[in-house]
């Protein structure tokens, strides 16, 4: 009797389990945290510009630095916030593509698509993200990062590895 109830919490544990991953789950992300007044300094092999639609878009080898946070991706494309129909000239979002990897401090993510509101100070990161805290990692179809506060929303199938580091 007392193996059929361990069996029972076990198989109880496992469903709550797989609709806790399935729900999502909200995160710190201390490392993440990030002053979005800085500017944005970007390099790339190579840059087309569009006066008319006030955008820019970075293409190979593209790396997006602002203060500790790196943005790589194969292609960045520079949206400028529009005033009355013009272009400012201040940055409103930068939308990465192509490998997309988000570092800063000892925090990283990857993902296909990356969309980061610079006036907002938040990043989107969508498809197989993954994201890494030191050992342990977290993965999901969506993370949202609020870089202000540094907290963070990771959503779609979200599966979670945490080292206890007591090597058990």
């Amino acid at each position: 009797m007392h193996v059929i109830f361990r069996i029972l919490v076990v198989i109880s544990l496992a469903f709550t389990s797989t609709a806790v991953l399935a729900q999502g789950a909200n995160v710190a992300f201390g490392g993440l945290q990030h002053d979005a007044s800085l500017p944005v300094e970007i390099t790339a092999d190579e840059l087309t510009v569009d006066q008319a639609t006030g955008q820019a878009v970075f293409v190979g080898n593209v790396v997006a630095g602002q203060g500790e946070m790196r943005l790589s991706a194969g292609r960045v494309e520079v949206q400028y916030a529009v005033v009355d129909g013009q272009p400012t000239g201040n940055i409103d979002r930068l939308v990465a593509s192509g490998g997309v990897t988000l570092v800063n401090g000892g925090e990283a993510a990857e993902a296909q698509r990356a969309v980061y509101a610079v006036t907002d100070a938040e990043i989107v990161m969508s498809g197989d993200v993954i994201l890494t805290q030191g050992a342990n990692a977290l993965s999901g179809e969506q993370l949202t990062v609020n870089l202000t506060s540094g907290q963070g929303r990771m959503s779609g199938r979200v599966k979670t590895i945490f080292q206890t580091g007591n090597g058990n």
